[in-house]
């Protein structure tokens, strides 16, 4: 199956992730960025600091989706393996990108070890790109964004590229619903099957004092959202609707 060009996959990388030391920020920030733009988040995966697991990952992720982004291991310890991990994916060397070695030399005057040197490490025909409000490029590699895992720098390179990922939007509706998931589960079958372009989500809560589930319809088609929220709003128990969003 051909893939989408509206879709992506992320790959979050880091032995502090799967440890609990530190909590992902970034992966929750990029969904949100990306449905918001129009592109749907079809994976996300975790893996450590591990060049063969993030190799596995990235080639995983590249036949789901039409653009991979990985967050976290690139830097100049031993445990930033990612540029790595992605260029073993590609089947490609690790080499010194041209450009990434005159902002490294223009920023340490006295000289490149080798720590600083790795910073300028990418797979071998990787872009770099460049933009006036960041202080170091974003490495893209074929169609693999390679994003640091500090939220801040992650967040500034994702601006600067971030109508890559736009596409036709999202349309949704809420609606709020005082019975419990049990009792309206032929509701939603019967409206999935009357509209079956659109996503229905159904998600219960046991703690709100107004209702017991929140159902979701979302579709890029505008009409086709407007048309399943009326037919399920029909079909739920009469009363059983809280509000609708």
């Amino acid at each position: 199956m051909p893939r989408r060009s509206s879709t992506a996959a992320i790959v979050v990388i880091g032995n502090e992730i799967l440890s609990g030391k530190t909590q992902d920020d970034n992966g929750p920030f990029l969904i949100r960025e990306l449905r918001a733009l129009g592109t749907e988040v079809c994976r996300l995966e975790v893996v450590p600091d591990e060049v063969e697991l993030i190799a596995d990952a990235v080639r995983r992720c590249r036949e789901a989706a039409a653009h991979v982004l990985t967050s976290g291991g690139i830097g100049p310890t031993h445990d930033d393996v990612t540029v790595a991990g992605v260029a073993r994916a590609l089947d490609r060397k690790v080499v010194h990108h041209p450009v990434l070695l005159d902002c490294l030399k223009s920023f340490w005057t006295d000289g490149l070890t080798p720590a600083r040197l790795r910073l300028a490490e990418v797979p071998d025909g990787a872009e770099v790109v460049m933009s006036a409000a960041l202080r170091f490029p974003l490495i893209v590699a074929e169609n693999v964004y390679i994003f640091p895992g500090v939220p801040e720098l992650l967040r500034a390179k994702f601006d600067a590229v971030r109508d890559r990922f736009r596409a036709a939007p999202f349309h949704l509706r809420t609606i709020f619903v005082r019975e419990s998931e049990t009792n309206i589960a032929q509701c939603l079958d019967r409206t999935l099957e009357a509209h079956p372009t659109v996503a229905l989500g159904s998600y219960p809560r046991f703690d709100h004092p107004e209702w017991k589930v929140k159902l979701t319809v979302e579709s890029r088609d505008a009409a086709a959202v407007e048309s399943a929220v009326r037919f399920l709003v029909g079909a739920l128990p009469a009363g059983s609707v809280v509000r609708v969003e």
